[in-house]
């Protein structure tokens, strides 16, 4: 149920109004001020038609058809060939959630007053937003470049009553989910189809869902860490302030931070020569490795704030200091700054993954963990959690292929008019997974932990640790003997992903 309205105006949708939105706790209405501004821009728009200019996209055909003009009596049509045309993604579908994400951050795009649309169309898109239907749109076929076509016509299918979308739970005809929710399809006119395709919205979308499980993820690798370092007896003086703050990443101090307080009250920590001079670098570096995820974080967070309030599409109808408008062509439509930033981001949560790998490692090897092998205490007779290592390393060998940065590669299209392309939805959606996947991997570390926990005596651990330890405890018991686990990684992995460790 929507408990708050957000106002879209182009400028200031921020990624907690973008996640009430895409979770369903908010709906989004166009402010006065946005139509306002975006009723000067058609009415701009509409003189191009009347006065038979030729300007790209109004008047025009597309891309390498730039230079066929079109007459008045045409644009519709061709408003209507282009979503047709453009529409042929493939793949599976993406989830609900990353469509209301696109939905809400097309129509936010539009609000800014520069894409020449008239209000009605914003309004539509948004009356299916806030009534649950949803397009089927496939993941595969944008290139990043000229927007992402073929995700974003899809969307725009439904919206002319055509094309599939889901609704109350129903996979249904475009036509027939506008009717449930008693919504008229709209008939695209000059320039309308072409600005509600032509944006970044489809990666912007899948990344602003992708930053929110990165930032999850690292705020939970933290106290996750600290009570991998309590169960291994770990030495907590790497974690000073005084020592930290000689080296001051932003990132590496909060980390450390964290860890500092996630070990407070423990019984099992150590000092320095009680049982070991200094800890490998698995447990003494995470404030070094979680603090770099965390400074990628921020950057990302910067880059898709920018975009998400950002006009996006071409051509773009603008203000002139007299009061006139020009339309001009230009790139705005670019993704190259969303894919370079979902490439980091996935790098930076590999680092994070891979050292909570390594402490995986520690606490199953006896050796190092002076717990029993594998934690289990009939080891021969119960393998205990053996291979769920060797589902981390897997998760983790996946996503180092997956790190392989989309934004690096380009393919001319258009027959080489449009010659550079971001491949920012690929990178987007690796991102994406990358993100799932070091979820998956810190839960089956803290699955581990919350076992070697139950062989040294729960009572040990400190505050953190121990609300930690009851919290997975709830959903997940202690393996006393061999079981199935592998639901009860998807359950910690969910424990982790609803945030429910940071509320501590």
């Amino acid at each position: 149920m929507h408990t708050r309205t957000v106002m879209l105006d182009g400028e200031s949708l921020g990624l907690g109004d973008f996640l009430d939105v895409v979770y369903g706790r908010a709906k989004a209405e166009l402010s006065c001020d946005a139509k306002r501004k975006m009723s000067d821009s058609r009415k701009h728009v509409e003189s191009v038609v009347d006065e038979s200019r030729v300007v790209y996209g109004i008047t025009t055909g597309f891309g390498r058809f730039a230079d066929v003009v079109i007459s008045a009596d045409e644009t519709r049509e061709l408003q209507q060939n282009l979503i047709l045309s453009h529409a042929c993604g493939t793949g599976p579908a993406f989830s609900e959630r990353e469509v209301r994400g696109m939905m809400l951050l097309r129509a936010n795009a539009l609000a800014k007053g520069y894409s020449g649309v008239r209000i009605r169309v914003v309004d539509t898109l948004l009356k299916m937003l806030n009534e649950g239907i949803h397009p089927v749109i496939p993941q595969q076929g944008s290139v990043g470049a000229s927007g992402d076509l073929a995700p974003l016509a899809h969307l725009v299918l439904v919206m002319i009553g055509r094309g599939k979308a889901t609704h109350r739970g129903l996979t249904l005809s475009g036509d027939k989910a506008l009717k449930q929710a008693c919504i008229e399809p709209v008939v695209l006119e000059a320039k309308e189809g072409l600005a509600l395709i032509n944006g970044t919205q489809a990666m912007t979308s899948v990344g602003l869902l992708s930053l929110k499980a990165a930032q999850d993820f690292i705020d939970s690798a933290d106290i996750v860490a600290g009570l991998t370092v309590e169960v291994l007896r770990g030495i907590p003086s790497a974690f000073d302030a005084r020592l930290i703050t000689l080296r001051p990443h932003q990132g590496a101090v909060e980390s450390a931070s964290r860890l500092c307080s996630a070990l407070k009250g423990s019984r099992l920590t150590t000092s320095s020569g009680e049982l070991r001079v200094q800890d490998a670098y698995s447990l003494r570096c995470t404030p070094q490795v979680h603090g770099a995820t965390r400074a990628a974080i921020v950057h990302v967070h910067e880059v898709l704030r920018l975009e998400m309030n950002s006009a996006t599409d071409n051509p773009l109808v603008v203000c002139n200091p007299d009061g006139t408008r020009d339309v001009i062509s230009g790139g705005n439509f670019h993704g190259q700054p969303v894919s370079s930033a979902m490439d980091y981001l996935g790098l930076a949560l590999l680092g994070s993954a891979g050292i909570s790998e390594r402490r995986i490692d520690r606490m199953l090897n006896p050796v190092s963990s002076g717990l029993p092998a594998f934690l289990t205490r009939r080891g021969g007779l119960n393998s205990g959690f053996m291979i769920a290592h060797y589902t981390a390393a897997a998760l983790l060998s996946e996503s180092k292929i997956l790190a392989s940065p989309a934004s690096v590669d380009s393919i001319p299209v258009s027959a080489s008019q449009e010659d550079h392309v971001s491949m920012g939805p690929i990178a987007a959606r690796k991102a994406r997974d990358i993100a799932l996947n070091a979820t998956k991997i810190l839960a089956i570390e803290l699955m581990c932990a919350c076992q070697a926990a139950d062989l040294l005596g729960p009572e040990m651990l400190g505050q953190v640790g121990a609300h930690t330890y009851k919290l997975v405890r709830k959903v997940v018991p202690a393996l006393e003997q061999d079981r199935e686990i592998h639901e009860d990684i998807e359950k910690v992995t969910q424990l982790l992903q609803a945030g429910e460790l940071l509320a501590v």
